[in-house]
């Protein structure tokens, strides 16, 4: 099953010459999950060959600017264009005040539902679940409350060894019941073992997604043993007291993050835009955490 993530934007604060505001589009087994929505995403989803309209589900973890300015933009689009069936959208509660002044003050009657889930900033929660996934939302420690969010793949059924069952002459319409686990009492009076015609599925995994946060271990365990972590690392460590200041986290700390909850990989990105090179960053969080790579618009990084 397909599991990825690409990143559309990956700047923190302000657009730089290339780099956006932070958004992310998440593939899981071909439906489309948009983390954040920062200015510019609709034009970051035309750039790399992805259509808004497969958008069902959009997460956005707090109200800073460079994480949602691009939503009212992306949801009058999709209007425009004729979308009819339903978006969900989860987030802070004002975002329901905010996207409908925009719609008031502008005369426009979205056609198509938008159903609202309010994201909560002061307990885990899991949030969304479907025949895919599961999504937790997480408490942040930021300047504003924010979320993060723990995409978590569904254990898939058992597969079927397609060639020894039609060695054996074993009818299709057990297959489903083979590829749930159980065994078969076939009329002919053969047993038939699940484990001898079919293997196990393949792990389920985990994406973990950190916005912007001061470190802090209060929701480490929330994002324990990720396959994929994307975690904030803002400044270089050498300007902590300025990550403190503004609830962020170095690139250092990231890396240290990392290993603390055991990641099996770790992404990088929100970077301030006094930074023209990313290669230190990089540096500093792999002298911690030597599997990490930078969040690289139009990069594709699999789960």
């Amino acid at each position: 099953m397909k599991f990825e993530v690409t990143i559309l934007g990956s700047s923190s604060a302000t657009p730089v010459y290339n780099r956006n505001p932070t958004a992310q589009l998440l593939n899981c087994n071909e439906k489309f999950y948009l983390i954040d929505c920062g200015e510019g995403t609709q034009q970051q989803l035309i750039k790399y060959g992805f259509k808004a309209s497969k958008i069902d589900y959009v997460f956005i973890s707090h109200l800073h600017g460079d994480h949602y300015f691009g939503l009212i933009g992306l949801l009058s689009s999709l209007h425009l264009n004729g979308r009819v069936k339903p978006i969900k959208i989860f987030a802070p509660e004002p975002l329901q005040e905010i996207l409908a002044l925009q719609f008031k003050y502008s005369e426009t009657v979205i056609r198509y539902p938008i159903e609202f889930v309010v994201t909560q900033a002061n307990e885990s929660v899991q949030i969304f679940e479907n025949a895919d996934l599961v999504v937790d939302s997480f408490v942040l420690n930021h300047r504003i409350p924010c979320t993060g969010f723990k995409f978590i793949q569904k254990k898939r059924l058992r597969k079927l060894i397609v060639e020894k069952l039609e060695e054996e002459q074993i009818d299709i319409e057990y297959y489903p019941l083979l590829k749930r686990g159980v065994d078969l009492n076939l009329p002919d009076g053969r047993v038939i073992l699940n484990k001898d015609y079919t293997t196990d599925s393949d792990t389920p995994k985990k994406y973990g997604y950190c916005s912007d946060t001061l470190f802090d271990e209060t929701y480490f365990n929330n994002i324990a043993d990720c396959d994929l972590l994307y975690h904030e690392a803002t400044f270089l460590h050498e300007m902590l007291d300025r990550a403190n200041i503004t609830h962020h986290t170095t690139a250092l700390q990231a890396g240290e993050i990392a290993k603390m909850t055991g990641a099996a990989k770790l992404l990088i990105g929100h970077f301030s835009s006094r930074y023209k090179t990313l290669q230190p960053l990089l540096d500093e969080a792999k002298s911690v955490f030597e599997n990490t790579e930078l969040a690289i618009e139009g990069n594709t990084y699999i789960i």
